[in-house]
C-alpha cells in the first residue's frame, strides 16, 4: 500500500500548500498569455504538469530551473487539484458483451 501512503502524504501537505499557493501562482493577462504562472518567473504551471505527468520528478525540475523551489512545484500540483476538483467530464461507457 505504498500508493496511499504518497496520497495520504499529499493530503496532508496540500493543506499546508493551499494558504501558500495563493502566493506562488499567480495569473496575469499580459503575461504568458494569461496562464497561471510561478510568481516571479515565466514559468507557467501547465509546464511543470507536463514534465511530472512525463515521469520527471521534483528534483529533475529543479535541476532544470535552479530559481525554483519544490515549495513551487507542489503548489503547481496543488493549483492543479483545485482546479479540477468537482468538475464532472461526460463519458461514454462502450457497451459490453457477456
Amino acid at each position: 500500500m505504498e500508493g496511499r501512503g504518497f496520497i495520504m502524504g499529499y493530503i496532508l501537505m496540500s493543506a499546508n500548500i493551499d494558504m501558500d499557493q495563493d502566493k506562488r501562482i499567480i495569473s496575469n493577462p499580459d503575461i504568458c498569455h494569461g496562464n497561471p504562472f510561478i510568481r516571479g518567473t515565466r514559468v507557467m504551471v501547465w509546464l511543470i504538469l507536463d514534465y511530472l505527468a512525463n515521469g520527471d520528478s521534483i528534483d529533475d525540475i529543479l535541476a532544470d530551473y535552479p530559481g525554483l523551489t519544490k515549495e513551487d512545484i507542489l503548489a503547481c500540483l496543488s493549483y492543479a487539484a483545485k482546479e479540477v476538483k468537482g468538475r464532472v467530464v461526460p463519458v461514454e461507457i462502450a457497451s459490453q458483451s457477456l
